[in-house]
């Protein structure tokens, strides 16, 4: 058995990797030509328009691997038909269950890998990018987006809500340009902070510095009384000291967009904005499609396996290597369209996420199962 792991091991990894390099070759030349002419336009050279195509490699392995080994897996299963090495492992006690557990065991590999792989290794390069893009168009260091955020809290016994605006996240991680407006339960406006710079630690408590205070005044709100009538103090300060259930996971995950986030920071984000009642579909349905998306490749080593079972009579390598190819295209656009309809529709996220990799792999086995009983 370990003879015939090592055939199929060797010739699936080694046409799965060629597949794969195919690939990304092809989007890196893509890339390179529209960082080509982005930097061109600000006097930058070719080689940053190179680097800052290769930043995104792999954001781009991270979405196209599945395909690549479905593809991959293909050819190697075709080529081995082919030339009737598989018909032979079959006689030599090679059965249908003990071939789908050998290469149950490969998709785990490539499981790891993707997950690894999209949830450290992208999310790195993709930061490290935008402040390279950031710092050759500027001069200066990349400053990510802001956000708005909420927060609410007991104070003194009663409900408080808060509005936070950050303008930007420096690149040290500090908040820059922070607004906290604050609430009482009736929604009137009792006070609005503003600072300078933050900084916020793993429990939430934020440091601001050079802080601007407006307080009005118990009884009076900008919302309830005319201008003229609300009495607002004025409180100007070096630092201040606020508590928050804001912690900085929370607003590291906020600031960045849905699609360069891990799987842990979608997790911290639902929550956050399930715990403040805010609509929390969209990330809730990108979070399950990133958790189920390493399976992918245990669904497109079972769509591969039934092409080992079909006679090289049934059609030659590339035949089959385009019929993986627009099995691998159909699964990312029912994979995208079941995402777009489960936000419209309000469906539940996680069976949005499954329901492609599920039909797909009920599909792949049907096929397998009518070849072994009938081919």
């Amino acid at each position: 058995m370990k003879t015939v792991r090592r055939l199929l091991y060797k010739d699936i990894v080694g046409s799965v990797v060629l597949v794969a390099m195919a690939f990304l070759s092809l989007f890196f030349f893509i890339d390179f030509v529209d960082e080509l002419d982005r930097m061109a336009r600000i006097g930058v050279g070719g080689g940053k328009a190179a680097l800052l195509a290769a930043m995104e490699l792999p954001r781009h392995f991270y979405e196209l691997f599945p395909i690549a080994v479905l593809i991959g897996a293909i050819v190697a299963l075709a080529r081995l038909a082919q030339s009737s090495e598989f018909t032979i492992l079959r006689t030599g006690g090679l059965g249908p269950a003990r071939a789908l557990a050998l290469l149950a065991g490969l998709a785990t590999v490539f499981a790891v890998l993707t997950f690894v792989i999209g949830d450290y290794v992208a999310p790195q390069f993709d930061r490290q990018g935008e402040d390279l893009r950031a710092g050759f168009s500027r001069g200066a260091t990349q400053t990510k987006r802001g956000v708005w955020l909420k927060d609410h809290q007991k104070v003194d016994g009663q409900d408080r809500s808060y509005s936070i605006n950050v303008g930007r996240v420096g690149s040290s991680g500090a908040l820059e340009d922070v607004r906290i407006f604050e609430f009482d339960a009736q929604g009137r406006l009792i006070s609005r902070t503003e600072a300078d710079k933050v900084d916020v630690d793993g429990r939430g408590l934020w440091r601001l510095q050079a802080v601007r205070r407006s307080i009005w005044n118990p009884g009076t709100s900008a919302a309830a009384s005319p201008v003229g009538d609300v009495v607002v103090s004025e409180q100007s300060m070096d630092e201040l000291d606020w508590q928050s259930s804001l912690h900085a996971g929370v607003i590291a995950s906020a600031v960045l967009p849905a699609k360069t986030m891990s799987t842990l920071e979608l997790y911290r984000y639902t929550e956050h904005l399930s715990a403040q009642e805010q609509s929390a579909q969209a990330h809730n349905i990108q979070f399950w499609r990133k958790a189920f998306y390493p399976f992918a490749c245990f669904v497109m080593v079972a769509l591969a396996l039934p092409f080992a079972y079909l006679h090289g009579r049934s059609g030659g390598i590339s035949i089959k290597v385009f019929g993986g190819i627009m099995l691998g295209i159909s699964f990312v656009l029912l994979n995208n369209v079941a995402g777009h309809l489960g936000l419209l529709k309000n469906w539940t996220p996680w069976a949005v996420a499954a329901t492609p990799s599920l039909i797909y792999f009920g599909l792949s086995m049907a096929a397998f199962t009518w070849l072994v009983k009938y081919r």
